[in-house]
């Protein structure tokens, strides 16, 4: 039985990485848990693909000159399990927090956009990957399965997560409701496209919350000047390289709880009182009350993908004939005769 009577304290980061570091953005993660830690937070939520950084080369790169980066993230991605997850995984036990990451995730040769979440004693209880990449990101990630389009239970409630534009997937995010999300976390990359994506964003996250009736808890990255420069010396594209920030957390009403950060690094932190999604569902439980499966209903195929699928039984092929004759004048079929030559 999920509880709405409780109060919980979280945060959504809006950070800036540290470009072409893992260690570095690593470390950049575990200070902001610290900080977040002193504050009392509970549930802490990371940018998109923040570690080791999202790649924004791939924005503004056309693919024929976008090789060397796009070699330089798979030196930095991250493994799972491996170094990056076990350090957040001991800075959460240590804090008791439950920690929402985003990375770019390496899988032998492919690259994956991959969200990770952290129980507030360490355990990873959730691995997902982004199910499809959008527009330039294609040329950069592979695509992940419907194995991951589910809500975990967490010290701090129970979580669903989804990343950027997959918010665009009205099926996606009926999925997680249909699971009694209570919190959701929402990552997106920040610094790029301009103030557009962030007045699109904020109305797709207030929407959620809305049509969900739950919490939203919403992160984005943020570039430096500096950043940019070194990102591309061109400087015309720094322009796609701005704006595009919104770190908020929402109620189910779709009210902010504190003051959204729409430029620089910060922590946006409030309080959840999740007698709220109560009061919101009482008039309008999407997937409850307010639902007609008679009329709509949603098909998940919640099967993780795999190249190759064994069996322990034995394949047993069929008796064929080696050759066909046709039959005799009796009506008997003639049996055939081999003639084997030897090799020379």
């Amino acid at each position: 039985m999920l509880d709405y009577s409780r109060k919980i304290r979280a945060a959504a980061a809006q950070i800036s990485p540290v470009l072409f570091s893992q260690d570095g953005t690593t470390e950049k993660v575990l200070g902001a848990i610290a900080e977040a830690a002193a504050e009392g937070v509970e549930l802490i939520v990371f940018p998109e693909t923040f570690v080791p950084y999202y790649p924004y080369f791939s924005f503004i790169e056309p693919p024929v000159l976008m090789g060397k980066s796009h070699l330089k993230l798979y030196e930095e991605a991250v493994t799972v399990p491996g170094k990056v997850t076990e350090a957040i995984a001991q800075a959460a036990k240590a804090h008791s927090m439950v920690v929402v990451l985003g990375v770019n995730e390496r899988d032998g040769g492919s690259l994956y956009n991959t969200q990770l979440i952290f129980d507030a004693d360490g355990q990873l209880i959730l691995k997902r990957r982004k199910i499809t990449p959008t527009y330039h990101e294609r040329m950069v990630w592979g695509q992940g399965d419907g194995a991951g389009l589910k809500t975990v239970d967490s010290a701090a409630g129970r979580i669903g997560a989804l990343a950027c534009w997959e918010h665009y997937n009205p099926l996606a995010r009926y999925a997680l409701m249909t699971q009694q999300e209570q919190i959701h976390c929402g990552q997106f990359p920040g610094s790029m496209v301009g103030q557009v994506f962030a007045d699109q964003m904020e109305v797709t996250m207030r929407h959620h919350a809305l049509e969900s009736g739950c919490f939203v808890i919403n992160s984005t990255g943020w570039l430096t000047p500096e950043q940019k420069l070194q990102i591309t010396d061109n400087e015309k594209m720094h322009k796609a390289l701005s704006g595009g920030c919104y770190t908020a957390i929402i109620s189910p009403e779709g009210k902010h709880l504190c003051d959204p950060i729409r430029e620089g690094e910060g922590l946006a932190i409030a309080e959840l009182d999740f007698s709220l999604i109560t009061k919101r569902k009482r008039m309008m439980d999407s997937v409850g009350h307010y639902a007609r499966p008679d009329l709509l209903q949603l098909q998940l195929n919640a099967q993780a993908w795999s190249t190759m699928q064994t069996s322990a039984a034995p394949v047993v092929m069929p008796e064929m004939p080696l050759t066909e004759e046709p039959p005799s004048e009796n009506g008997t079929q003639k049996k055939p005769e081999f003639n084997f030559q030897p090799l020379t």
